[in-house]
């Protein structure tokens, strides 16, 4: 099995790595090869085709970067097991390319065939962690290489959940020897819907497993949840969480995540700066005793 690639030289004097979401408005400017990130985070199913224009914009962006498989369907919590074509087309595209890894989400996605287009969540029971378990062991056997699991953004719990999001995620980890991809606005997201301490949440991570973060913004809606609809800007209790979650994790790759209403790339680039700029005073700052900013 192929592990998660140490980082080695990046943008930062600790050894993270800062990237974009590869979207269509702005695949010339990074088939140019001027956008000046470490990576390119593409969702896998976009470009799981044989030929054509996707194929030809993800051969030319990586011949510039690395480049990160996200993707949004592997469905994790299947009961059924997960779909081998499927794994397939996900494996061949992983070998053309050699990503840094692939990743998907902690959600099932479908049942007998038909795909939700959503990610739906899961009790946290024994029975539900058996089952990622044994899906994640058979999507890393079948592509050879360790997978990133993401938290997921919820809206509700289930009466059945035995354990905490942190405590699935470690026994997960613990069972699979998988990594994680840490969704920095998924906790807010999740916190703020719950009537939780996000900061308290971050007790649970087990963070050496943790390879990645994402940063988004969400949406409120009427009723006064938060949506995980990554189409705003990343807001300023985002970026809070952001600073301690720097304190805590090591290396990592971290990425501007923005999937609607695509701002002009100056702006993600602004964002990703802001990011840089936050680990940059986390490094000149650590004599000091880390505090929790309000929530």
């Amino acid at each position: 099995m192929i592990a998660p690639r140490a980082f080695g030289c990046s943008g930062s004097s600790s050894g993270s790595r800062y990237g974009l979401g590869l979207r269509r408005p702005h695949h010339e400017a990074f088939l140019a090869g001027d956008v000046p990130v470490d990576f390119v985070e593409v969702i896998s199913e976009n470009f799981m085709v044989d030929g054509g224009r996707p194929a030809h914009v993800l051969a030319g962006v990586r011949r510039h970067h690395d480049v990160l498989l996200h993707g949004v369907s592997m469905n994790l919590g299947c009961a059924g097991g997960l779909d081998r074509a499927y794994l397939a087309r996900l494996k061949a595209l992983a070998d053309a390319i050699e990503p840094l890894w692939v990743s998907d989400h902690l959600a099932w996605t479908g049942i007998d065939g038909v795909n939700s287009h959503d990610l739906l969540p899961l009790p946290y029971t024994e029975e539900a962690l058996a089952i990622v378990c044994r899906n994640v062991g058979q999507a890393q056997e079948a592509l050879g290489r360790t997978l990133l699991v993401e938290n997921p953004s919820t809206y509700i719990d289930f009466r059945a959940s035995a354990m905490s999001e942190g405590e699935f995620l470690t026994a997960l980890v613990a069972r699979t020897g998988c990594a994680l991809l840490l969704d920095v606005n998924n906790i807010h997201v999740s916190a703020h819907n719950h009537g939780r301490d996000p900061f308290a949440m971050l007790d649970a991570i087990p963070w050496s497993a943790v390879h990645q973060l994402h940063l988004a913004g969400p949406s409120e809606g009427s009723d006064g949840l938060l949506i995980d609809t990554h189409d705003t800007p990343v807001p300023g209790r985002v970026w809070a969480l952001y600073a301690e979650v720097r304190r805590r994790a090591g290396p990592v790759a971290v990425m501007i995540e923005r999937d609607d209403e695509i701002p002009p790339l100056a702006d993600l680039l602004a964002e990703l700066d802001h990011a840089r700029t936050a680990e940059a005073q986390l490094a000149g700052d650590t004599a000091r005793p880390s505090a929790r900013p309000p929530r």
